[in-house]
């Protein structure tokens, strides 16, 4: 057998999908970066979509749903340029996904509606954490199951959508159909031992076990780092118990944490959720007051927002033109309308603007290069 270069994109190709796999996503959005950085360089405007489409996966994991936005809006642009209708329909799922963590579902519903049966994982995960999250327990389970029992039973998406078949199944009062999606996750998660996944699976045994002992520890675990939107669930789950446990004061400190990765994230409902719980442990003021979105990146198009990243960064205008296949009067075009919703009058003004908190817990400026 001939050993491959690392430089094959056939290499790379299988790294991406093994870092997928893995639930590895510090190695998925590295991989992915130097991916789409290199198609760039080479002028692959073809090749493009695939690699930013796995890059904007990647971001959504990490919380950076504005990122991934944009990432897709471009991909889709070029796809569509070239006829790639594959191409668009995967992508959308990406978008569907974030719109499923809003709460957004005439958006997920828009985006998943006329998908082949090629994307059912896709679709079957986005809708299902969408009824999780809007509290239909019981159509979230079924459509876990069928999905499960189809097709696309081998997909990733499917594998890390056990962890919300569990959720779903102890919500509808079902935790006998846990079991099974519990063992699935729980193995995989030992065999990668990536540190959130390892988390997610001790939420499920507390969910289906109902023990403070097992929240407890995927707490710690979480804060290892990966995956906020895991980590909020995790909290508010753990908050739950400790208020119907009637430790009122000890549920505070979660909730919180979970309020506030939610509000970052614009996951709505689970934030009203984790907003109720807070209410319910009498806190009171600005704590559980619903936030007035103040993100500033928020006001740009994802188109605006690529161009004002790179121009934050020095690139020129005509690099940036080069960069995102665009003319550079286009690239004039979105930083004259991206200036006024930022508040500033000029390119130097913007690397000092800051877009808000990572959701991931650390601060995340304007000029941090994506790709």
């Amino acid at each position: 057998m001939v050993a491959r270069s690392p430089d094959d994109p056939a290499v790379r190709e299988h790294a991406l999908l093994g870092g997928m796999i893995l639930g590895d996503d510090d190695a998925m959005l590295e991989l992915a970066a130097a991916e789409v950085a290199d198609r760039r360089r080479r002028g692959l405007a073809g090749a493009l979509p695939g690699a930013l489409g796995a890059l904007a996966q990647a971001q959504v994991m990490a919380g950076r749903h504005r990122d991934a936005e944009a990432g897709v809006a471009e991909a889709m642009d070029i796809a569509r340029d070239a006829g790639l209708n594959g191409s668009v329909r995967g992508l959308g799922g990406v978008l569907a996904r974030i719109a499923a963590i809003e709460g957004d579902e005439d958006r997920c519903r828009e985006l998943t509606g006329d998908a082949s049966d090629a994307f059912d994982a896709t679709v079957e995960s986005a809708l299902s954490l969408l009824d999780l999250g809007l509290g239909r327990y019981d159509s979230a389970l079924r459509r876990l199951e069928r999905a499960w029992h189809g097709p696309a039973r081998h997909s990733p998406l499917l594998l890390f959508a056990a962890a919300d078949q569990v959720e779903a199944a102890v919500r509808a009062d079902r935790p006998e159909r846990a079991a099974e999606p519990l063992r699935r996750f729980e193995e995989w998660a030992e065999a990668t031992c990536r540190p959130w996944a390892r988390a997610v699976a001790l939420r499920g045994r507390a969910l289906l076990l109902d023990e403070e002992e097992h929240y407890g520890a995927a707490v710690r675990m979480h804060g290892e780092g990966g995956r906020p939107f895991e980590r909020a669930r995790t909290e508010l789950l753990y908050g739950e118990w400790l208020r119907r446990a009637r430790r009122r004061s000890d549920a505070r400190a979660p909730l919180r944490s979970a309020l506030e990765i939610f509000e970052r994230l614009h996951a709505a409902p689970w934030a009203e959720r984790a907003r109720s719980e807070l209410r319910a442990t009498g806190e009171t003021g600005a704590a559980v007051a619903r936030p007035v979105a103040s993100d500033q990146l928020d006001r740009l198009t994802p188109q605006e927002a690529q161009v004002v990243r790179l121009a934050a960064e020095g690139t020129s205008n005509r690099d940036i033109a080069a960069q995102l296949f665009l003319s550079p009067r286009t690239v004039e075009y979105h930083l004259y309308k991206a200036y006024p919703k930022l508040g500033v009058s000029s390119r130097r003004e913007l690397s000092g603007l800051e877009s808000g908190a990572d959701p991931s817990g650390g601060r995340f400026a304007l000029n941090t290069a994506d790709s």
